[in-house]
């Protein structure tokens, strides 16, 4: 039997059909492969991780933000009805004091979920890729130990709190103080759920027994603790902090684990005590400046008002040699007085300058090491997070901090200027043209309100109208009123993202606050205050003595610790010796205080360096070179004014 030749048409539609059956048959293999992986255990547990960890931000995240927004409305009305009602509300102080300790703990717990707790990082991103997950495992690892320790003694402190009514809302005191184990609760979720999202389990797991080790092996050695004595100091409070902290573990964990091991295993002092002294470091209502600057300094970067003066400062003086680098100094020290969060202020002013510098020939390394050193020249000015921190923990008044400040920035300033009229001298301005007069009245007048904020937030303090404390409401409906009837044109849906970061920052700083000031309680009931009072005070030298060694000594925590954690744990320690010796407190405050921020902002460890660097978007090793000649004129610059106090005191009244 013989068969036809097939055509080339049928043999091509034969094909089709085979092709159609064969890709018909892959796909329902692979929706049955897709099936089955979506009911595989990993698949199930994926979905399940997921949605607990959107629970949890629907829990916590909302809640945070409108605790800010309260935090807001409860002052500014207070402010309103005392000041121009005349009218004082009495419940207001006491009604923020109590909410801004549930943001402070909810606040915490976002930054823990977002791993944004203030840690030192330098050692840890120079191992590899191995060791490096190892040692995140080991840092969430530490925190998670620490939280599942403090949290019964969180549970008793609030207990004994229900004895107490609040004088004018006569409520149980146990509300507020149920904050601490929320919080601990909270970030023990978040911390299991960071840990549960890591790509390698065998490295979790590793890490976690490695944490449970070392936590066994100093519960082992209770007998030999209990012998020490004082030297129980050098065990916890510098070997296991120095451990935690160069390990990458964030520094509020480092201190709570030093804190909780000394009592726990060296002292017979009850555990709720710790909780006791967090809560009283936390809950300070000066500190309550803390998040409403952050908030106020995000929301001016927001509705452009950081950008408007920018421009204008660049209108005027960026077609001079050298004008933009002047630009950047004199705009950091504008913003720094309307936000007072270094990151905020740079991240304000770098990406309004950059470009065009870049364009004249600025090299990346050059702009974020002039970046960094004058966030650094401007830790004192007001309202800084540090100044308010100093005033909350040494009793020295705020309004004095404030009117201090703000001549030993200007002479910094200056310094940084001579460096850059002298790297900038033969700058090619062939791209530079004077933009005319209307151009600059123009930004001017853009401008205005922006000017404007920082006096206005020194006439409400200076005139009796807020408290340093409640100031900040008013910049922030100014600048909300200002952004609705005058600048419009502001995205609107960035505003609750800042909510949320405002009471991330915040919360981290105040942790760290609460941790450091049990930790401090504990260096003074051992004696250690005062052992330390005598070696200071017996310095050669005097005053000036003292003040070379504070100079030395603030320059290496500010690298280790970053500002806030190093005022809180030795403010209270060092400030008393200072004026046994003779320095007046708001000029040693200037000096500690620009110490401090040489060491946070110059490198190698200096973590605010890093910061300054991710904002310009350069590589950290191009601006290590170029920020010694800055770093230098900054040191130089607190020698002159530890060296004359009148810089620092000759404003006050």
């Amino acid at each position: 039997m013989s068969t036809a030749p097939w055509s080339p048409r049928a043999k091509a539609e034969l094909v089709a059909r085979l092709r159609a059956r064969v890709d018909v048959d892959g796909e329902r293999e692979d929706k049955r492969h897709v099936e089955r992986d979506k009911k595989s255990p990993a698949a199930v547990g994926l979905r399940a991780l997921a949605l607990a960890d959107a629970t949890w931000r629907w829990t916590v995240e909302y809640p945070a933000a409108c605790l800010v927004v309260a935090e807001v409305v409860i002052l500014f009305t207070g402010i309103v009805a005392r000041y121009a009602l005349h009218m004082p509300i009495t419940w207001t102080d006491e009604a923020s004091s109590i909410l801004f300790l549930w943001l402070s703990a909810l606040g915490a717990a976002v930054a823990l979920r977002r791993g944004e707790h203030m840690r030192m990082t330098a050692l840890v991103s120079k191992c590899g890729p191995g060791t490096r997950a190892y040692l995140e495992a080991v840092a969430a690892g530490a925190a998670l130990l620490f939280l599942a320790l403090i949290m019964l003694p969180a549970i008793r402190f609030a207990g004994k709190q229900a004895a107490f009514v609040t004088p004018a809302l006569e409520i149980s005191g146990s509300w507020r103080a149920a904050a601490l184990p929320a919080a601990a609760a909270l970030m023990l979720v978040a911390s299991v759920l960071r840990l549960a999202r890591a790509a390698d389990r065998r490295i979790v797991l590793a890490a976690l027994c490695t944490v449970a080790l070392l936590a066994l092996a100093f519960w082992a050695g209770q007998p030999l603790f209990a012998g020490l004595g004082k030297l129980n100091l050098l065990v916890f409070f510098l070997g296991v902090v120095v451990l935690t902290v160069f390990a990458g573990v964030p520094i509020a964990f480092g201190f709570g684990l030093a804190t909780f091991g000394y009592l726990a295993l060296a002292t017979r002092v009850p555990l709720a005590t710790m909780v006791g002294r967090m809560d009283e470091g936390m809950s300070h209502l000066v500190l309550l400046a803390v998040p409403l600057f952050i908030f106020l300094g995000l929301l001016i970067e927001m509705t452009g008002m950081a950008r408007r003066m920018v421009a204008f400062l660049a209108n005027l003086i960026g077609h001079k040699r050298g004008g933009l680098a002047y630009v950047l100094i004199g705009a950091m020290y504008l913003v720094s007085g309307i936000s007072g969060a270094k990151a905020a202020d740079m991240a304000a002013v770098a990406p309004a300058l950059f470009p065009e510098m870049k364009k004249r020939g600025a090299r990346e390394g050059d702009l974020v090491a002039l970046l960094a050193a004058t966030a650094a020249q401007t830790e004192t000015i007001p309202p800084s997070i540090v100044l308010i921190t100093i005033g909350s923990v040494t009793g020295v008044s705020i309004a004095a901090l404030f009117t201090g400040g703000l001549l030993p920035g200007a002479l910094l300033a200056v310094a940084l200027c001579a460096v850059v009229w002298r790297r900038y001298r033969s700058e090619d301005l062939a791209g530079a043209a004077w933009p005319g007069a209307a151009v600059i009245g123009q930004s001017l007048l853009a401008a205005v309100p922006a000017l404007v904020l920082p006096f206005l937030i020194r006439f409400a303090v200076v005139d009796g109208v807020a408290t340093a404390t409640e100031v900040s409401t008013i910049g922030i409906v100014y600048a909300l009123l200002i952004a609705l009837l005058v600048q419009r044109g502001c995205d609107w849906s960035r505003l609750l993202p800042i909510l949320v970061e405002t009471a991330a920052l915040s919360g981290a700083i105040l942790l760290i606050i609460g941790t450091a000031t049990a930790m401090a309680w504990c260096l003074t009931r051992s004696g250690f205050s005062t052992d330390l009072a005598a070696l200071m005070s017996g310095l050669p030298g005097g005053k000036f003595g003292f003040l070379a060694v504070s100079i030395v000594l603030f320059v290496v925590l500010g690298s280790v610790l970053e500002g806030v954690p190093a005022i809180v744990l030795f403010g209270p320690l060092l400030f008393p010796i200072a004026q046994q010796v003779g320095v007046h407190e708001v000029h040693y405050a200037m000096v500690v205080i620009l110490a401090m921020g040489i060491g946070l902002f110059a490198p190698p460890f200096g973590v605010g360096y890093y910061v300054a660097s991710a904002i310009g978007r350069a590589s950290p090793d191009e601006g290590m070179r170029p920020i010694a000649g800055y770093m230098l004129a900054l040191f130089i610059g607190v020698l002159v004014i530890a060296a004359v106090p009148w810089i620092s005191t000759g404003f006050l009244q």
